[in-house]
C-alpha cells in the first residue's frame, strides 16, 4: 500500500503570483479549503517554523480547526508544511472524520513555471504514523486526491478573475 498522495495541477498564472496565492491570508480566505465552506484565518505566519491556524466550517456542521507549521519555504520555489488538526487554541486534536487519521501529515508543494504557466505538484505523507493510521490513510487516498483537486480548482477559478 502506498503512503503517499500525489496531487499535480497546472495553472494559467505565472509562479510568483500562484505562490503569493499560497502565502499570504489575504488570498488564501478567497480560495482555500472545500467549496462553500467558511474560512477564518486566526494566525498567519509565513516563515520557517511559522504557523498558520484556521478553522473551516461547512453551512450544516462544526467548525474545523486546522494548523499548519512551515518545515521549509523556498521562494517561490517550494512550501514543506506538516499539517495538524487542532482546537481553536492549536492544540492538536484526532481528526473528526476519523480517529484513526494520521495526527499529522507532511505536505510538499513544489511551484514549476514554464512559459507563464505554474505547475503545482502537492506530495503528502503520513508522519510519524502507526500502521492502522497508515492503513486509514491509504484507503483515504482519493478523498485526499478529490479534496485537493476541489482546492485547486478554487485557486484556478480565484486566479483568472
Amino acid at each position: 500500500m502506498t503512503t503517499q498522495v500525489k496531487i499535480t495541477h497546472s495553472f494559467n498564472a505565472p509562479r510568483g503570483e500562484v505562490f503569493k496565492a499560497f502565502t499570504d491570508s489575504e488570498h488564501l480566505q478567497n480560495w482555500w479549503g472545500p467549496k462553500g465552506w467558511a474560512f477564518n484565518v486566526s494566525k498567519s505566519d509565513f516563515r520557517t517554523g511559522g504557523v498558520f491556524h484556521y478553522s473551516q466550517k461547512p453551512d450544516d456542521g462544526d467548525a474545523m480547526w486546522v494548523k499548519f507549521v512551515y518545515n521549509e519555504i523556498i521562494v517561490p520555489e517550494k512550501i514543506v508544511y506538516t499539517s495538524i488538526f487542532s482546537d481553536e487554541e492549536g492544540n492538536i486534536i484526532r481528526a473528526p472524520f476519523n480517529e484513526k487519521w494520521p495526527l499529522e501529515t507532511l505536505n510538499t508543494l513544489t511551484f514549476i513555471e514554464d512559459e507563464g504557466k505554474t505547475t503545482i505538484t502537492d506530495v503528502v505523507t503520513p508522519v510519524s504514523a502507526a500502521e492502522e493510521e497508515i492503513k486509514i490513510f491509504g484507503e483515504s487516498q482519493t478523498m485526499v486526491y478529490e479534496g485537493f483537486s476541489g482546492t485547486f480548482q478554487q485557486l484556478e477559478d480565484y486566479l483568472s478573475k
